[in-house]
């Protein structure tokens, strides 16, 4: 079978009631494109149907596939579902689709030339957020405040949840994660500064979501411990260098 051009990652904690809409949605997508698509959906420890939600769906879409996480964590269904796919480019996708879906295009070529990761971002220029209320708005500036003081400076917006990567760089980055939970998008994009890949922030329209899995306190303070974990890891070459 030949490899596709794109592989879709779709983690899924507690996704039963969003999960079949944002699989429909995305099988449309792909259906009106001219290249080649897999998706995997990586279910995360749920406790509720989602993982019979997406095996039923991918009974009859044979482009589709669905895993499992022996564990909790965003960033192992992530890890996961990359280090499992196929595509020459390999995109994660919230499942919630807070981005619209016919935004993928932007993130690979013809749209994208010589990239090797391409992040949404809520604050590049040209941006619209829709919905969100104000104290989610300041939180997450409070979050990326913290994230561009002790991680990565000049990125507007590490925590949207659309990234994609060619297929070389993300078996690189992820093969180093260490980081299995909310914050690994943090780790990955450091990891991926430290050796010298290049990184585009896109930015889009992104609409707020009522359902969202965020937990603004508890997930800045764990965020803060992840950041004094990356920079030890750093630190103490953890995280390897560019050869």
């Amino acid at each position: 079978m030949a490899q596709p051009f794109l592989s879709l990652i779709v983690p899924a904690y507690n996704e039963e009631n969003r999960l079949p809409t944002t699989l429909r949605q995305i099988d449309d997508y792909l259906k009106s494109q001219l290249f080649s698509g897999e998706v995997l959906v990586i279910e995360n420890g749920s406790d509720d149907r989602t993982f019979p939600i997406a095996q039923d769906f991918v009974k009859s879409h044979k482009n589709f596939a669905v895993q499992r996480t022996a564990e909790r964590g965003k960033g192992l269904a992530v890890r996961q579902g990359m280090l499992a796919a196929t595509g020459e480019y390999r995109m994660m996708l919230d499942a919630d689709l807070s981005m619209p879906v016919d935004q993928i295009s932007r993130f690979i070529p013809p749209s994208q030339k010589n990239m090797d990761i391409v992040i949404a971002s809520r604050e590049a220029v040209g941006a619209v957020r829709y919905n969100e209320p104000g104290y989610r708005h300041i939180g997450g500036r409070v979050i990326n405040a913290m994230i561009k003081l002790l991680a990565l400076p000049r990125l507007q917006d590490t925590q949207c949840g659309f990234k994609c990567f060619r297929a070389e760089v993300a078996e690189d980055l992820f093969s180093r994660q260490t980081i299995m939970g909310w914050s690994f998008d943090v780790e990955i994009l450091y990891i991926a500064r430290l050796h010298g890949y290049s990184i585009a922030e896109l930015p889009i329209p992104w609409y707020f979501s009522e359902q969202s899995h965020v937990r603004p306190i508890p997930d800045a303070f764990q965020l803060l411990l992840d950041l004094l974990r990356i920079r030890s890891n750093s630190l103490r070459g953890l995280y390897g260098h560019k050869a």
